[in-house]
Formats: C-alpha cells, sequence, structure tokens
C-alpha cells in the first residue's frame, strides 16, 4: 500500500519541482510567476512529506489526481512565459487573471494535501480533540459530507479509543439519516476500521461500531460487501466473548442484515451465530439453558437405559423447584395456565438432564472423559455466565429480544437454520418468552415461531423432527398459540399466532379439536387483517392436501364458519376471494352436511359462479364446480 502511494506521489512531485523551475525562467511576467514559484515550491514540500507518511487512500488518490491537474495547467501556463521569439510573445499575450485563477487552484491543492496529512496523522494523547476534527476539505466543497465522512474514517483508524467511538458514532448518525450516506461510507472503505474498532475497542465504541455496521447493510449488494469483509465472523466473536449490551447491539445488526439480504443466511450459520444465538435466548429462560445445544450422537441401548433411570430419579426432584424469571401476565388468574404450562417446561428439561446424565455415563465407559475445564463448543464459559448473570434485568430483556429478531430474521425461508433452531430446543425458550416475557421479546419470539413454521409448512421433515404431536416443546408452542387465539385481542401476537397455526395444520392429529373454533370466532373478528388471515389459516384446514381435511371440514362446519363464510362472500371485499375458496373445501368435502343445506351455502355458491371478479381467479374456476356440483347431487336426492 505504501508503495503503491509513493507511485502515485512520484508525478504530483516531479510537476511541482518543474513548475517552480520554470517559474524561474520567465521572461514575461515575472511578478505572478515568482507568486506562481512560492506556492508550487510550498506545494513540493508538502508532497515530499506526504511521500514519507502512512496517508488515508481513498482522499489520497483523489487529492493526488486533482493536484497532477492543477500543476498540468500551471505548467502550461508559465511555459508561455519563458523566453521566446517576439512572434510567439504576440500571439501568445497571457492574461493578468489567469495567474490569479491559478494561484487560487495552487493554493486549493496546497489546503487539500495539508487536510490530508492532518488526517492520517496519528493523534497523540495530548490532542484536545483526540484527532477527531480537521477542517473543511477544499476539494470536496461540492459534497462537504464527504470531508465529514473522510475526517471520521481517518479518526477510526489513528484516533485515540475515545474520539475513535466518537467517529463510529458519528458515521451512525449519517448512516442513519441517509442511504446514500451509507453507501459513501462503504466506498470510502469505512467498513474494516469499523470491524477493527468491533474487535477491540472499549464497549461503547463496540456498541457504536455495531451499530454503524447494521446500518450501512441497507441493500443486498451493501450486505454482501459487509459479509465479504469478514463481518460474520465479527460477529460471531462478539457474540461468544463480548458485553452483553454489545452483544445485544449485534444480534440486532445480524437482524438487519439478514432482513436485508438473505443470501447472507447461510453465512451466519457456518459461523455459529445461530447457535450463539439461541443460547443467549436460553440464558435464563429454562433450567439447564447451557445444555441446550444440538444433540448430536445416536444413543446406544446402555445409554438409553441411564436415560430411563436418570429420568426417573431427576422428575419427582425437579417438581417446584423451577424459577420463573418472569411475572406471569395474567397473575393469579393465570395460575392454573401457567401450572400446566410449567408441566410441559419440567418434562422437557428433564429429558434434556436424563439425556445429558446417559451421554456422560456413556462417554466415561469408553474411556473417552471430557475435559472439565475445556467449556462446550458453543457455550459460554463460566465466567462469562457470572458476568452476564449481573446484568441488570433490561439489558437480559434486551438481549433475549435481539436474539429473538435475528433468529427470527435469519429463519426466513431457510429450513436449515430452522432445523438448528429446532433441535437446539429453542421453541422451548421461544414458548416460555411468549407466555412470560413483554413487549419485543414477545412479538419477535412469536415472529420467529411463525417463520419457522411457515417453513414447517412446505418442509415434511421439518415438521416430522420439531412439531411432532408427543414433543413437549411443540405442545408448549400450540398451547401459546392458542391462548393467544383464545383471547383475540388485536396485537403484535394475534396475525403470527393464527399464521403459525395454519402453517402446522398438518401436524394436527384427529383427536385435536382445540385449534378450529377459536379461528372461527376470529372471522367474526372488526378487524380486516384478523379475518384475513383466519380464512387462510382455516384453508389450510381444509384443502385437499390436508389429510384430514374432511374431519377439519366438519369440524368448521360444526363451529359455525359456514355463516360467517356466506357474509364474507357477499360483504367481504378484502376477503372475499380466500372465503369463497375456502367455502367451495367445505361444500366439497362435506356436501351432505345439513348445516350447509340450511345456511343456501349453494345459492351463495350459485350467485358467485355469476360475478366476474370472482371466478377469474383460477383456484375459484377451478373448486366453484366441483363445489356445486356435490352440493346439488346431495340436495337433489334429499328432494
Amino acid at each position: 500500500m505504501a508503495d503503491a502511494m509513493k507511485q502515485i506521489l512520484t508525478k504530483p512531485i516531479q510537476l511541482a519541482d518543474q513548475v517552480s523551475k520554470w517559474a524561474g525562467d520567465a521572461q514575461t511576467n515575472k511578478q505572478e510567476c515568482l507568486e506562481l514559484k512560492a506556492r508550487a515550491d510550498k506545494l513540493a514540500a508538502l508532497l515530499r512529506q506526504a511521500a514519507r507518511t502512512e496517508l488515508y487512500e481513498r482522499p489520497a488518490r483523489r487529492i493526488m489526481d486533482d493536484t497532477e491537474q492543477v500543476l498540468g495547467k500551471a505548467l502550461a501556463l508559465v511555459d508561455r512565459c519563458r523566453n521566446r521569439s517576439l512572434v510567439h510573445r504576440v500571439f501568445s499575450i497571457t492574461p493578468g487573471a489567469a495567474f490569479v485563477k491559478m494561484c487560487t487552484q495552487i493554493d486549493n491543492s496546497v489546503a487539500d494535501v495539508s487536510w490530508l496529512l492532518r488526517v492520517s496523522a496519528p493523534a497523540g494523547d495530548d490532542d484536545d480533540d483526540g484527532g477527531l476534527f480537521h477542517g473543511l476539505c477544499p476539494i470536496a466543497q461540492n459534497e462537504p459530507i464527504l470531508t465529514l465522512i473522510w475526517s471520521n474514517i481517518a479518526t477510526l483508524h489513528t484516533g485515540q479509543p475515545d474520539a475513535r467511538s466518537e467517529a463510529a458514532a458519528a458515521l451512525v448518525s449519517l448512516a442513519r439519516d441517509n442511504q446514500h450516506f451509507a453507501k459513501l461510507i462503504i466506498e470510502e472503505d469505512g467498513v474494516a476500521p469499523l470491524l477493527r474498532l468491533l474487535k477491540d475497542g472499549k464497549a461503547e465504541g463496540q456498541e457504536n461500531a455495531a451499530r454503524a455496521l447494521g446500518l450501512l447493510g441497507r441493500d443486498s449488494e451493501s450486505v454482501d460487501y459487509l459479509v465479504a469483509a469478514g463481518v460474520c465472523s465479527a460477529f460471531a466473536k462478539v457474540l461468544k466473548d463480548g458485553p452483553m449490551k454489545v452483544q445485544a447491539v449485534v444480534a440486532w445488526a445480524v437482524a438487519e442484515l439478514a432482513a436485508n439480504n438473505p443470501n447472507c443466511q447461510d453465512v451466519f450459520s457456518k459461523n455459529n451465530v445461530v447457535r450463539l444465538l439461541v443460547g443467549h435466548l436460553a440464558f435464563e429462560t429454562v433450567e439447564e439453558h447451557s445444555k441446550y445445544s444440538v444433540s448430536s450422537k445416536a444413543m446406544s441401548i446402555h445409554s438409553v437405559v441411564l436415560a430411563n433411570q436418570a429420568a426417573a430419579s431427576a422428575s419427582p426432584l425437579d417438581d417446584g423447584n423451577e424459577r420463573t424469571p418472569f411475572p406471569h401476565p395474567d397473575g393469579a388468574q393465570g395460575q392454573s395456565k401457567s401450572n400446566q404450562f410449567h408441566s410441559v417446561v419440567q418434562s422437557t428439561v428433564a429429558s434434556a438432564k436424563s439425556s445429558k446424565a446417559a451421554q456422560n455415563q456413556n462417554s466415561t465407559s469408553t474411556g473417552s472423559a471430557t475435559v472439565p475445564w475445556k467449556p462446550h463448543q458453543h457455550s459460554l464459559s463460566g465466567s462469562g455466565n457470572r458476568a452476564r448473570e449481573m446484568e441488570d434485568p433490561s439489558t437480559k430483556a434486551n438481549m433475549k429480544a435481539m436474539a429473538a429478531k435475528a433468529l427470527w430474521q435469519l429463519a426466513k425461508g431457510n429450513a436449515d437454520i430452522c432445523r438448528i433452531i429446532t433441535e437446539s430446543r429453542a421453541l422451548l425458550c421461544f414458548a416460555v418468552l411468549l407466555e412470560k416475557g413483554a413487549g419485543d421479546v414477545r412479538c419477535n419470539s412469536a415472529m420467529a415461531l411463525m417463520e419457522i413454521a411457515r417453513v414447517a409448512e412446505h418442509s415434511a421433515d421439518l415438521r416430522r423432527s420439531a412439531f411432532k404431536p408427543n414433543s413437549p416443546a411443540s405442545k408448549a408452542v400450540i398451547d401459546q398459540f392458542l391462548q393467544i387465539v383464545e383471547k383475540g385481542d388485536y396485537n403484535d401476537l394475534l396475525l403470527p399466532s393464527v399464521t403459525a397455526l395454519g402453517c402446522l395444520s398438518r401436524t394436527f392429529r384427529a383427536t385435536e379439536t382445540r385449534i378450529i373454533a377459536p379461528l372461527v370466532r376470529l372471522l367474526d373478528e372488526k378487524e380486516m387483517a384478523v379475518m384475513r388471515e383466519s380464512v387462510i389459516a382455516l384453508t389450510k384446514f381444509a384443502c385437499t392436501e390436508n389429510y384430514l381435511n374432511i374431519n377439519h371440514s366438519q369440524a368448521i362446519i360444526d363451529a359455525g364458519g359456514a355463516r360467517h363464510l356466506i357474509q364474507l362472500v357477499y360483504l367481504g371485499e378484502q376477503v372475499q376471494i380466500e372465503a369463497l375458496i375456502l367455502l367451495c373445501y367445505i361444500a366439497k368435502h362435506v356436501p351432505d352436511s345439513q348445516e350447509l343445506a340450511d345456511a343456501q351455502v349453494l345459492n351463495t355458491l350459485s350467485w358467485a359462479s355469476k360475478q366476474a371478479h370472482l371466478v377469474q381467479d383460477l383456484r375459484v374456476d377451478e373448486l366453484l364446480p366441483e363445489a356445486m356440483t356435490g352440493l346439488e347431487l346431495y340436495q337433489s336426492r334429499k328432494l
């Protein structure tokens, strides 16, 4: 890098020397040429000083290109004043204004190089501003913000620790205000010093650096640049060893980058970011949180026997000893539901304990003892846990909220990451946070579970592994969703809960009769968004792809869904087509229902078949004739 900058400086220095020499040999306009000579000598001295300094490359290249152009014009000007023939002097008269303009341009170049030397010089301990303020660079007078960006990036390179933190905070302000400024920060090589501050700066500086990096990834191209620069590994290191406040900002930045460019999800996963985030989510959420990591090896028969013995001895001891870090939102009224949910948590924790005990016993019997002082690959060290336990509750809650948000964005549309999350038993953590958390923690947990459910809807393997009907964690999640839907309060939790239940429709057994009725009651909701999501969710229960479509269709009818759907077909403008599709599925699968005949569903379908805007939908065009044929056949037989 230093050799490249010296090559860039070589030609401007040669031009400055040449201007000084030719200005001294001038035969005409001698006074003006002497003024140019003085300025050229000053510029040459500064350029030689710059050649001995480690320069900030981005502004240096731009300044040197501009200086070279100015010196080229100055050389042409003084060349006309050298010893020439009389005829040449007559036809090449140089006006005085040209010298004034040239002196101004050289003065600007002197100011540019002086500014470059200031920003490139390491800040001393006695600097009042720590090297943060360097003045305005004339070359960037048309875009003054560029000078501010250069100054702050230079401070990140050479400033004192406090000044580096302030420079990162200034870049945060710039990137937050304007996407164009964020682009300029990336183009002017601001990512590398921010990453360096994130790795070795003070806690406040690390927070500012992480926040700046999260704001820089505003679009897909910017995120690709950040990932190539190594932001994923830097974030993983902080999530493993950094202070909790910094880790919360890093988790937020992970969520921002993953939301703006889903292609970075797998890169974060390869750097163990997902497992580290699950560890933060599980911290103080459930007992034995440090053991919530991915189970690796299949257990032998001997291990299974030991696991059963450990579970039998551990279960009675654990009852009543679980400490819950969050107060129950319903107080005494929700105590019975809390106790029921508490038993689910206990059963899952006991299972985790028994599996761990069996694995430890099995490894001892085979001679592969674990080194006691070596921490688990994806868990935090003991000293780190002690420091985390001393954090204030607001910091812990913010950490959980940001970890849930990051997992939400990482899980979106990614089956591999969803599998990592569910295998690490994070489902139980989400369920606990849904019941006992507050604010953003609950909202982000609900959104994360919704994205996992969306992926599971199209992945049979994930449904079988994560949402087995007899899985305690899966039961806990379903119970929380049902409680939210049964309350029916329109908040940030209701829509993701309804969506998730619909996506998991193919995981429920025929004996599970609690799901349909609460969803049907939401069809009478005032909020159109809630009615729409409820209709879509119920459609996934009643569609042909669902093996239990007949059972679910009958359950919708028994809950009074036909009456609500008829109203939506006639009057629900935004949900009209979805309601008609669901009504067609129900009529197709249960055509002999007396309730459908009493509600005059056939008349509704006949009316819909004459509405051009409805039959234009391909799904309606396919389902409507079949549904009408089935109803007509049944009613004709009845007559």
